[in-house]
């Protein structure tokens, strides 16, 4: 479902004297009798979201480098065949970060140099889930199979184009009233568009990636899935019009 909003509306007022317009090479020359309004308008749209994407992954530490990568391998493997064993599609899992690297105690040792503590192996996969009422679960899963870090949910729409047409629209309603109030108010009767530029602005989620759940030990009873809310995210587009007044 789309909700409307109007969030950051800007107008920028230019009033210029009635010169040619000038125009780069290749773009069509226009010509304004008389000034001109420049308006910047943001429009944004609120819709329910249907993707949530969720960062999971696996530390391992061992005394050799070879160990800590065997180890951490082992572990990402059980990992990721229970993601896919929840039925999460091989499309929508993906290894985003892998690192090996040693490790020190920085402690306060007088005129000692940090003592070497050994390797850690991390593993990282991105998680794309398209049914929502199933996160707290895949959440309560991941946790249950060794993932030592989760960050997210962070929510999005898989396909933003109606918003966005819906966005586009309501931007150019409300741009253009603005420029025929200008217009009445400067002595004009009326008004005649003469460029339309638009920006993107993508849809956003009410959590990002730093939200994020890290897992210091075993779990040693059962708890119910971490409750989630999907609430709404928004996505919408800015344009930037230039009007003629017109009598």
């Amino acid at each position: 479902m789309m909700r409307p909003t109007r969030l950051l509306a800007a107008p920028a007022l230019m009033l210029a004297a009635a010169l040619p317009m000038t125009a780069h090479a290749g773009e069509v020359q226009i010509t304004a009798q008389n000034p001109v309004i420049e308006l910047t308008v943001f429009e944004q749209i609120e819709v329910e979201p249907d993707t949530a994407t969720i960062w999971t992954g696996v530390q391992s530490d061992a005394n050799t480098a070879v160990e800590a990568l065997r180890r951490n391998s082992a572990e990402m493997q059980r990992l990721v065949s229970l993601i896919r064993a929840l039925g999460i599609a091989e499309r929508d899992i993906q290894t985003s970060r892998i690192s090996l690297n040693p490790r020190y105690d920085y402690q306060n040792r007088g005129d000692q140099p940090p003592r070497f503590l050994g390797y850690r192996a991390s593993n990282q996969v991105t998680v794309k889930l398209r049914d929502l009422d199933r996160v707290g679960e895949v959440l309560d899963a991941m946790v249950e199979a060794g993932a030592t870090n989760i960050n997210g949910p962070n929510f999005s729409i898989e396909d933003d184009e109606a918003a966005k047409a819906q966005a586009r629209s309501n931007a150019l309603e409300r741009g253009r009233a603005q420029a025929e109030e200008y217009a009445r108010l400067a002595g004009y009767t009326g008004v005649r568009l003469l460029q339309v530029a638009e920006s993107i602005r993508g849809s956003s989620g009410m959590m990002e990636q730093s939200d994020r759940i890290v897992v210091t030990g075993s779990r040693s009873m059962a708890a119910p899935p971490p409750p989630v809310a999907p609430g709404v995210v928004a996505t919408g587009v800015g344009i930037a019009l230039t009007y003629e007044m017109t009598r």
